[in-house]
Formats: C-alpha cells, structure tokens, sequence
C-alpha cells in the first residue's frame, strides 16, 4: 500500500533527562496535532543495554553506548517517505525488545540526548531546540522528583547526578552550539541567594540567519529593551517580574536575546504581553496565551519556560509551513 504525504519535517529536541522535553512534546501535539506527528525517542538506538553499560562502565551518554549509523540510515529512510523497523529499547528492563514498524509521517520529531551530535543526523533536521537547564535549577528539581515520587535518599539522587555530570559535559552540553533555538532556565536574579528555586529566569536564544525563521522580538528589533511590565494592565507580585531583549553571541553564534524573570500571576493577562512581541507566528490575536491557558496545569506554564515553549512551537508551526507550501508530494512506502 502507497500513501501521499508532502514533504516530511525533522523536528529535533535535544536535552537531558528531566529537562522539560516530554512538556514541551505535549505542546507540540497542541500545534500539529497527535495524528500528524511521530515521535521517536533516540534512547531506541541504544546499542548496548543497561547490563552492557554496566559492564563497560559507561553511561548512556556516551555515543559508545548508541548505534549513530542506524540512527542516520533510518532518519533519512523516514525523511525520503519510507517506512523503518526502529529499535526499541525498554527503559523498565534496560533491555532491547524487538524492532517496531514506523511510517514515515508529516512530522518526526527525533528526541533525546543526542540528536544534534552527529552531523549526518543534524543535516537532516528542519527546525532544532536544545532545552538547557543550568545545574542549579537541574539539581534542585532532580531531587525534588525523584524523592518524593520515587523515594530516593538525597545522597543516592546527588551521586547519581555527580556520575553523569563529567558524560554531558562532554557529549550533550556541546549541542546548544548547533540548535536553532536554546531554551536556557537559570535561576532568577530578582532574589538575592535565591535556594528554592521556585522563581526562574528564562531566556530564549535565538540563532540569527536560520532559513524560515524570524526571530521573535520584544518592542524593536535589534535594539536592547529592558522592561517591567509590572502595574496596572499586570499582574505582579513579589519578587516582580522583568522582561529583557538584544543582540549577543552565544557559543560563537549572533543571536537574539528574549527573556523573562519571574512569574506570570494571572495568565490571562498575558495578552498585554504578547501584544508587545512581534514575529511570534501566532495566527490570531491571543492564541499565544489561549495555547498557555489551555493547560495551565502544565510545569512552567507561568513562568517563561511555558511562555517560551509555546513560541518555539509556534516557529516550528511556521516552519513547517513554509517547508510544505510548495513541496512536490513523496510516496511513502509502506
């Protein structure tokens, strides 16, 4: 059986365990919509299982432990309209079960630890974003989860953070170079020794000359805004909340700077905000906050990491358009 689809769209959401790459795919499927959408967990192209790595002493981190050339070959497959028996590795045993058809669809989003580390593979994405979480925010929040939903002992969550740390600073940190866009959440500036991390500072970076992308800015492009939106049409508590804007270089890229540090006290007035950005790609007047409310449940949903989030969605929307608007059909293979 043949099936007509345009051309297939490689989304890439690279990051580390507990970085906000599951919330983020939840709003993704807001956007595009389950049934358009597949996504692949690149933890599948584990070469050796959890008993393997044990053995050799190394990390999932590590690209000894993944097969790269099966990752490439099969991407390609699926973005040239053909369907792929994936690996599958099972995260409860830590072992490989047996392979899965997939068929190729509208858009596949590839997402884990590595999908911008090898370059064959990078080739082959349409749009990127890397979630960064500074080791902060990451290890407070590590240790939040897994010990009150999992019943870890704080000294067993902090060793096992410490074992992994030298792996992504070698293999995973280095992709923010390469992402199209980087969600950074660092801890906020508006508290002096702030040790809750509970308020956050968010930034968007945004890697200038990406083809189909306009960079979302804040009042004028290209200058360097420093704005309190905080009174009368804005809802702020204490510590406040403060917005910032402009130019930089970032890992050795031109980029532009958006961020947000604070809370959002009242999500449906975040219209005031979105009225002040510009190239959000929104279609309408408000779907911005409408996509935010819609799930205000959602981890940082009032904070910029929701905010942000959603705008990456909506440029990964716009790409994606753009990318199909005149793309002569492919026959998939099934």
């Amino acid at each position: 059986m043949t099936t007509k689809l345009d051309r297939v769209v490689i989304i890439g959401v690279a990051g580390d365990s507990g970085c906000g790459k599951s919330t983020f795919l939840r709003r993704l499927i807001d956007l595009f919509g389950a049934e358009l959408m597949t996504v692949i967990c690149l933890d599948d192209y584990h070469c050796l299982d959890r008993k393997q790595r044990k053995e050799q002493a190394i990390t999932a981190l590590d690209p000894r432990a993944n097969n790269f050339d099966l990752m490439y070959e099969q991407i390609k497959a699926l973005k040239q309209g053909e369907t792929i028996n994936k690996p599958i590795y099972n995260h409860e045993t830590g072992e490989l079960d047996p392979p899965e058809k997939i068929a190729p669809n509208k858009i596949i989003v590839i997402e884990g630890l590595h999908p911008l580390y090898d370059k064959r593979v990078r080739d082959l994405i349409d749009f990127s974003v890397y979630l960064d979480i500074s080791d902060e925010v990451k290890v407070t929040w590590k240790i939040q989860r897994d010990m009150a939903e999992r019943g870890h002992r704080y000294e067993d969550v902090l060793a096992a953070i410490n074992a992994r740390r030298p792996d992504f600073t070698a293999y995973i940190e280095p992709q923010k170079e390469f992402a199209d866009v980087v969600i950074q959440v660092l801890p906020t500036q508006l508290i002096p020794d702030d040790k809750e991390r509970k308020i956050l500072r968010v930034r968007l970076v945004q890697k200038e000359g990406v083809q189909n992308f306009d960079s979302v800015y804040l009042f004028d492009q290209g200058s360097t805004i420093h704005w309190q939106p905080c009174g009368r049409k804005l809802t702020c508590n204490y510590p406040g909340l403060k917005m910032f804007y402009g130019p930089d270089n970032y890992m050795g890229n031109e980029v532009s700077l958006l961020e947000v540090d604070g809370e959002f006290q009242n999500l449906e007035e975040l219209i005031y905000v979105e009225r002040h950005l510009s190239n959000t790609s929104t279609k309408y007047q408000g779907e911005m906050t409408e996509l935010l409310l819609k799930h205000k449940d959602y981890p940082g949903s009032n904070n910029g990491t929701g905010l942000f989030q959603v705008l990456v969605g909506l440029k990964m929307r716009a790409t994606y358009e753009s990318l199909t608007a005149e793309t002569p059909q492919l026959v998939a293979k099934v």
